[in-house]
């Protein structure tokens, strides 16, 4: 690996690149000659507000080309993006630039409306650090004046390794949120782990799930550390996503199963050209061994998965093609990476027997923001003191190190590319007076992969429908945790010790279908 450089620094040194196309988005391109002066009147102005090295810089906004420079921008001033979910509501987004210590606030008028009622408790932007993308309103700093006050020239800003570089929101509606705080060092490896999978200069790399996401970023963030060209959809399509494949050459794209499924399904799939496509990734969840092999027999290039946390850990890749007899699989672990699955009273097991995994590698977060007891929560001590992260996940390694996931310790559900913790929608439902006890699961869903179904014990007397229940819920919640409907039941299975048996609960909906655990 490289010595370190920051990926801000990184970006800077293409700036010599001339016309070449930087970002795309619609019909509007930005080319390496524009992109980083551009950032550098971001970044500058940033300092101007007083943000130095790692101090916070929220952005809620859909995907854009001002997004992209503003991550790049405040990056170059050695500042921490914190990209908030659009998909969260707006107590949560509140709860998230509060706890982030967030010094700047970047908005989109698309995305007002979840943070509007919130704006006067958000006490820690400093003055001018609220700025609007794409309106006018008062208490607003509109874009274009935030740019002019930048006064250009590269900030000549190398934050130090162990400084913050992103932070990433792992939350609910329970307790506290918890931000996933990624460090410069570690962004700056993964630019060389992607640089060694086939990213390089040459890269067209389509980003079509959101900046938010470490899903995104793991992509978009090298591609332009290497000097490529970044193709960014604000909200994904497949017609839109196969003609953007053709028309701007892509070669590289990283993806959500359901998307894999959705495109593969597209009854014009096999009209477009993607022959310039060199590696395709898959994370956030396993895809089927059936939707692997279909990717391979009929999409260009490579095909590879990856398994791990936005929080770090171990990192689990494969080939798809190198090894098609794994496809059951999500792989081994990476070279940077070490993992073990251990059983209950954290003893490591052999390969063939299911336990939990842990891991440790290069990836591993610095730790959730402020939290440093959650973070310690995360930890497995091996016998001879190296410290490994537990994943709350479920499977078995087999004897050449290839992991199968099984289940879910902490009952994730993962919709569209989105973890949903049913933990969350359950501590609503509590609070209802007709609920008595609930258990929040993930079904099969043609649009989304899986989606929270909620089976609810209703109290004596109660006489609330399921739909009525199940919109009081859905309006306290962020979209991607709504529920799609209530079940009743007169009571929920319980092992011995009266722990409500989810995975029992669930088999009737998955028989004959396998079900996407990661």
């Amino acid at each position: 690996m490289d010595a370190y450089r920051s990926v801000g620094r990184r970006v800077g040194d293409h700036a010599g690149q001339g016309s070449k196309p930087a970002l795309i988005e619609g019909g509007t391109t930005v080319c390496w000659r524009d992109f980083v002066p551009l950032t550098d009147r971001i970044a500058q102005a940033l300092i101007g507000l007083g943000v130095g090295i790692g101090d916070k810089v929220a952005v809620l906004a859909p995907n854009s080309i001002a997004y992209a420079a503003i991550y790049i921008g405040a990056l170059r001033a050695g500042a921490c993006v914190v990209p908030l979910s659009t998909m969260a509501a707006g107590a949560q987004l509140a709860a998230m630039i509060e706890d982030c210590d967030a010094k700047a606030l970047f908005v989109a008028a698309d995305d007002l409306p979840l943070i509007e009622a919130h704006l006067a408790g958000l006490g820690k932007l400093v003055p001018g650090g609220l700025v609007a993308l794409d309106f006018e309103r008062a208490g607003f700093v509109a874009y274009r004046d935030f740019l002019a006050r930048g006064r250009g020239g590269d900030p000549g800003i190398e934050p130090p390794e162990d400084s913050d570089c992103n932070m990433i929101y792992s939350s609910g509606t329970t307790g506290a949120p918890k931000g996933i705080v990624h460090s410069q060092a570690m962004r700056s490896g993964h630019v060389e782990r992607q640089r060694a999978a086939g990213y390089d200069n040459d890269s067209v790399t389509l980003c079509s799930t959101p900046l938010y996401s470490n899903t995104t970023l793991v992509s978009f963030l090298p591609t332009l550390a290497l000097g490529g060209t970044v193709v960014l959809m604000r909200r994904f399509d497949v017609a839109g996503f196969l003609e953007l494949c053709q028309r701007h050459r892509v070669t590289n794209a990283m993806l959500v199963p359901v998307q894999y499924k959705r495109i593969l399904a597209h009854p014009d799939f096999g009209r477009f050209d993607l022959s310039a496509f060199r590696l395709k990734q898959s994370t956030s969840a396993p895809l089927s061994a059936a939707l692997k092999r279909d990717i391979l027999d009929r999409w260009p290039g490579r095909m590879v998965e990856s398994y791990g946390l936005t929080e770090g850990g171990c990192v689990f890749s494969l080939d798809c093609g190198l090894y098609p007899d794994k496809l059951h699989t999500v792989g081994k672990p990476t070279p940077d990476s070490e993992a073990l699955t251990i059983d209950a009273a954290g003893r490591i097991l052999p390969p063939g027997e299911v336990g939990e995994i842990v891991g440790r590698g290069s990836n591993t977060m610095s730790g959730y923001y402020k939290q440093p007891g959650k973070t310690r929560a995360m930890d497995w001590t091996h016998p001879d003191g190296r410290v490994f992260m537990r994943t709350g996940d479920m499977g078995r390694m087999d004897a050449d190190g290839f992991l199968t996931l099984l289940d879910r310790g902490k009952d994730m559900i993962i919709s569209g590319g989105f973890n949903v913790y049913p933990a969350d929608i359950e501590l609503l439902l509590a609070g209802h007076p007709e609920v008595d006890e609930s258990a929040v699961i993930g079904v099969p869903s043609e649009a989304w992969g899986e989606t929270p179904l909620a089976l609810v014990v209703r109290k004596p007397g109660a006489g609330i429908g399921a739909e009525a229940l199940r919109d009081w819920v859905n309006a306290k919640l962020g979209k991607a945790q709504r529920l799609s409907a209530v079940e009743f039941r007169e009571s929920l299975p319980r092992s011995t010790i009266g722990k409500v048996l989810k995975r029992e609960l669930r088999a009737p909906y998955w028989a004959g279908q396998e079900r996407a655990i990661g």
